[in-house]
């Protein structure tokens, strides 16, 4: 096991005021495709964070605008991320952003990203 910590952040827009189900789902959105990006460009990170127990901290951005810095800049550091846009279905427009997830990746390198903003 690697002596490095590995995490998943997961951040979410509160501009939005969606529901609390709404928002569990689309960081449950936020998660699964992130993790699944993860294992097509680093598949080494994904074992590592499962090895770890698969730490997930989420945390919150106040406009559409912060949640894209945050993703340019984990794209700058080759993390793996997805960006989630909402189907449309129920509270929000088809094609809202709704919340991104980084990771799972070295917990040092995301912290880099959204080391400065706050829990959910």
């Amino acid at each position: 096991m690697s002596s490095t910590e590995y995490k998943q952040v997961i951040v979410v827009r509160k501009d939005l005021k969606m529901s609390q189900g709404k928002m569990c789902v689309q960081v449950a959105h936020a998660s699964v495709l992130s993790l699944e990006e993860a294992r097509n460009i680093r598949p080494e990170w994904v074992r590592e964070w499962f090895s770890q127990c698969q730490k997930k901290v989420v945390l919150k951005v106040l406009s559409e605008g912060d949640l894209r810095t945050i993703e340019q800049k984990a794209k700058e550091l080759n993390l793996p991320c997805y960006l989630v846009r909402d189907a449309g279905l129920t509270e929000l427009e088809p094609g809202t952003t709704t919340a991104l997830g980084i990771g799972p990746a070295p917990s040092h390198l995301i912290d880099k990203v959204t080391g400065h903003l706050k829990l959910l």
